[in-house]
């Protein structure tokens, strides 16, 4: 058994399967990808690893495991499953992720080709385990699947504490032990037992307060957009493959765009946070459908097309278009008057939490400081954008408006 120091946890205890697999090359990979990626320009001390997350939601899935009574190989399953969670994170985590997935066909949490073969397969199948079985737990398949990736999984637990631990906001606490200790499984569904709606909740509220304050921090996302299109440039370059890219870790992506003509830009920039600016900051009603559905393919002709109705540079024009406001949270299932029900039925606090993502919910379009008006102008005729109908305070041209408070 090995004990280890957790800034969260305090002594998390590996044993078994989870203490044979951590010195494995893909395991301590996760120490060179960031948690939280571009966040930490915001927050310097948010430079916590995917090694520690994973260390944490092992920890979980094992207290989970005790209070539900499920042992033997079901549990060595889930353990294996829960470590290795995070193992087909490519740089820098979610910051790249859509450009890897669209390059590969591959998500994080897609990982049958990685532990087939090698010395993590070797780990399991010395441990009479199936890496397909472990595969199938990590995207969250079966039952027990639910536990690594579901509604109520022990990642989720993890990563909010943690990422309010090393932002050093309190909008991420949460009573991780109480919801261990209240999940159950009825019908085959993990739900949590009778009279915990507010714990629940809790979930919902946590994940709404971390998601302005440090996920969708206008700043972080500035960075994570550069970041993301110098991904994508990079694989134009002959040397860099997709699968190449998902297997980087941060130091080998930096290295790699450093030395790529043309993603040396970005990543100067990236190195001295000299980040691009917000030209247009646009609220969803004035944002036209059509560019809320629009492929990757679509928005890089728009950014063409900004860039030289703005007499710009095309690399000059970064178009940043979140997905519509939802939260996965509010399918959570809870046992209520004996019955499971979606939380989303039983709280009126989750239509609530939806109104503040509609009104938080954000479109940008960056460009370098010394451009933002012409780039927010073009950008205002080219994609049609109904910014009349703005009440926030950075409209087109206007950036400054709250950059001044904060350099955040």
């Amino acid at each position: 058994m090995t004990t280890i120091k957790d800034s969260v946890h305090d002594h998390i205890e590996v044993s078994g399967v989870a203490e044979a697999l951590l010195d494995t090359p893909m395991v301590q990979r996760l120490r060179r990808i960031s948690q939280l990626g571009t966040v930490a320009l915001v927050y310097p001390s948010a430079n916590h690893t995917r090694f520690e997350h994973s260390l944490g939601v092992y920890h979980l899935a094992n207290e989970t495991l005790s209070h539900l009574g499920i042992e033997g190989v079901k549990a060595d399953r889930v353990r294996a499953a829960a470590l290795l969670h995070d193992a087909g994170h490519g740089p820098y985590s979610h910051n790249v992720e859509d450009v890897i997935h669209r390059h590969t066909g591959k998500y994080h949490d897609e990982v049958h080709d990685l532990l087939r073969a090698g010395e993590v397969a070797e780990v399991l199948d010395d441990h009479g385990l199936d890496p397909g079985e472990i595969a199938d737990l990590v995207r969250g398949d079966g039952e027990l699947g639910q536990l690594v990736s579901g509604e109520l999984d022990v990642d989720r637990m993890d990563y909010l504490v943690r990422d309010a631990h090393h932002t050093g906001v309190p909008y991420g606490t949460i009573d991780h032990e109480r919801l261990v200790r209240e999940l159950r499984f009825v019908d085959g569904e993990l739900v949590l037992a009778e009279g915990n709606v507010q714990t629940a909740e809790s979930l919902l509220v946590a994940r709404a307060l971390m998601t302005p304050a440090v996920y969708g921090h206008h700043t972080a996302r500035i960075a994570k957009a550069m970041l993301r299109r110098a991904a994508e440039r990079l694989l134009d370059a002959p040397d860099v493959s997709p699968e190449g890219l998902r297997r980087f870790d941060d130091h080998s992506l930096f290295a790699a765009l450093r030395d790529c003509e043309a993603t040396a830009g970005y990543a100067d920039r990236l190195d001295r946070r000299d980040l691009y600016k917000r030209a247009v900051w646009a609220e969803l009603d004035s944002v036209p459908d059509a560019l809320l559905d629009a492929g990757d393919g679509e928005i890089v002709d728009l950014e063409r097309e900004v860039a030289e109705a703005a007499g710009v540079d095309r690399e000059h024009v970064v178009l940043d278009v979140p997905g519509r406001p939802s939260i996965p949270e509010s399918t959570s299932r809870v046992v209520v008057n004996g019955n499971i029900r979606r939380l989303e039925s039983q709280s009126t606090l989750v239509q609530a939490l939806m109104r503040v993502q509609h009104d938080q919910w954000r479109f940008g379009v960056y460009a370098p400081d010394r451009h933002t008006e012409a780039v927010g102008h073009a950008a205002e005729r080219v994609l049609g954008l109904d910014l009349d109908a703005l009440v926030s305070e950075v409209r087109v041209g206007r950036h400054r408006t709250l950059d001044e408070f904060s350099e955040n």
